[in-house]
């Protein structure tokens, strides 16, 4: 009984240690040797993995990163935040374009007083679902279902759900541009723009397509195409997609005066300090004569 226990012993020894070398030989003829760049280039990064560079996580760019640096000595093609970036370029003996900084914007103003609810609804806390049933509780089919899937897939706890206003709020000191949210948006109400000078930005606040009449039953401020913002704009950066003004930030000046002429108040203008009231000419000569 115990010689065949130790031959049992002695066989399986054997046959482990060839299984073993086999092993091995197979490993050392298959294995895929790795840049260490890889490595020191993932840990520069935020290791959100939030996908908003467009590749599956922080290791997957930064493989991305070396090859493109490999082939091409240029990393400029491939987008994460501006600090990443400085860093990624510094790891791997480059420069990167400095380009401005952008951030997410939710294009709609519809809020529980601009656009009262008309329905309730009640079913899965999914905007991706309720977009599927039915327009929205305020008849937009364009407006923010408030239901957080743009929160849910932030992983830097940018945006979250204006409970009074009933959509979705983006806090400014902790969006990074990465553009999860407005992936995660079925209506495309999200939108990356550039952060604009001194964080100074003017947009179209609606996505609504619908025509003027319709649009006003529904909100307050939705924006009808009258196209008066477009005429007034002297610098040609509104153009009408259908019947929706939108302005290219590339080519908008800041200047407000589609702000001023848009009888909707559709147009956004964040962070500019108050306006001085404007003085009446004929006001200030009546004083001074008497």
């Amino acid at each position: 009984m115990d010689d065949i226990l130790l031959y049992s012993l002695i066989v399986l020894g054997v046959l482990g240690g060839i299984l073993a070398v086999i092993l091995y030989i197979v490993a050392q003829k298959f294995k895929v040797e790795e840049n260490p760049l890889i490595d020191e280039v993932e840990a520069t990064l935020s290791g959100a993995n939030c996908g908003g560079c467009g590749f599956a996580g922080c290791r997957a760019f930064a493989e991305a990163c070396v090859k493109s640096a490999h082939d091409k000595n240029n990393i400029n093609g491939l987008f994460c935040t501006s600090s990443d970036m400085t860093k990624v370029a510094a790891v791997l003996g480059l420069t990167v374009e400095v380009a401005d900084p952008t951030i997410a914007v939710v294009r709609c103003n519809g809020t529980c007083e601009n656009a009262p609810k008309k329905t309730h609804y009640e079913g899965a806390d999914i905007c991706a679902f309720a977009h599927t049933l039915f327009a929205g509780t305020n008849g937009c089919p364009n407006s923010c279902l408030g239901l957080g899937d743009c929160v849910k897939k932030c992983v830097f706890g940018a945006i979250h759900i204006d409970k009074e206003k009933g959509i979705a709020v983006i806090d400014e000191d902790k969006c990074v541009g990465c553009g999860t949210c407005t992936k995660a948006c079925p209506r495309g109400i999200i939108e990356i723009r550039p952060k604009g000078k001194n964080n100074r930005r003017v947009y179209v606040d609606c996505v609504n397509t619908e025509k003027g009449a319709i649009t006003m039953k529904n909100c307050k401020v939705g924006c009808i195409g009258c196209q008066k913002c477009l005429k007034e704009c002297p610098f040609e950066a509104i153009e009408m997609r259908g019947t929706l003004a939108y302005i290219n930030a590339d080519k908008c000046k800041s200047c407000r005066k589609c702000v001023d002429v848009c009888p909707r108040g559709s147009i956004a203008a964040v962070n500019f300090p108050p306006r001085k009231p404007k003085v009446e000419v004929e006001s200030v000569n009546n004083e001074s004569k008497e």
